[in-house]
């Protein structure tokens, strides 16, 4: 057991972490240290128990995984986070590799693909696909290419942004976002902004739009 490399879980729900507890429990050098749903009782276990790698989603209670990334990468640089997802990975892992992560997976892919990434990171390497290697390689050679708006989004906006293409209310994307209705309309006015629209009906048809076309990506990976 002492040869085990330690993972530690962060994730809102106790379905996943089990089933991560199971597949990383199976294996000869990896064990899981512990685990959690949110940002605060996380940074309080590594803090007291520091892990070799923290396997992470991006949406927890009472916060999200990008803040987590940011304290980590600040009180633990030394620990190697790996994010994963149910969030595309087109459009969200360079954010998480801005904000500290050392790889992205999403949870659509197998558990193989898992346990290489958790591997990869523990070596000291990035880990993202292929396509998305591709497309940040594209981008640092072409520094001057047009971004698209949701490219140019924050976090907090882009997480308002999606639930707009979910269908979600200003009442319940405050509720998931942990803020105020009068906050998450301050986020959907910037948004509208950002697109260039002038009505919430032109946003909601690029938001509906977009979430369509990665549910169709989504599909094409199953």
């Amino acid at each position: 057991m002492s040869d085990k490399r330690k993972i530690y879980v962060v994730d809102d729900h106790q379905v996943v972490r089990d089933g991560l507890r199971s597949l990383i429990s199976q294996q000869k050098d990896l064990s899981v240290s512990g685990e959690s749903g949110d940002v605060a009782q996380a940074l309080a276990d590594i803090n007291l128990a520091p892990p070799c790698v923290v396997i992470a989603d991006l949406s927890l209670r009472n916060g999200s995984g990008f803040e987590l990334l940011k304290e980590l990468a600040l009180q633990h640089p030394e620990i190697p986070v790996l994010v994963l997802s149910m969030h595309d990975e087109m459009t969200y892992a360079e954010r998480a590799l801005r904000a500290g992560a050392r790889g992205y997976v999403m949870k659509s892919d197998s558990s193989h693909q898992l346990l290489i990434a958790i591997r990869r990171v523990l070596q000291g390497k990035v880990f993202v696909s292929d396509s998305v290697m591709a497309s940040i390689a594209g981008k640092l050679g072409n520094p001057k290419s047009a971004r698209s708006a949701v490219e140019i989004l924050s976090e907090r906006e882009l997480q308002v942004f999606e639930g707009i293409g979910q269908g979600l209310s200003t009442t319940e994307l405050a509720e998931r976002m942990n803020l105020s209705p009068k906050t998450v309309q301050v986020y959907f006015a910037r948004v509208k902004e950002k697109f260039g629209v002038s009505s919430a009906r032109e946003l909601l048809r690029e938001a509906f739009r977009w979430h369509d076309n990665v549910q169709a990506a989504d599909k094409q990976t199953l």
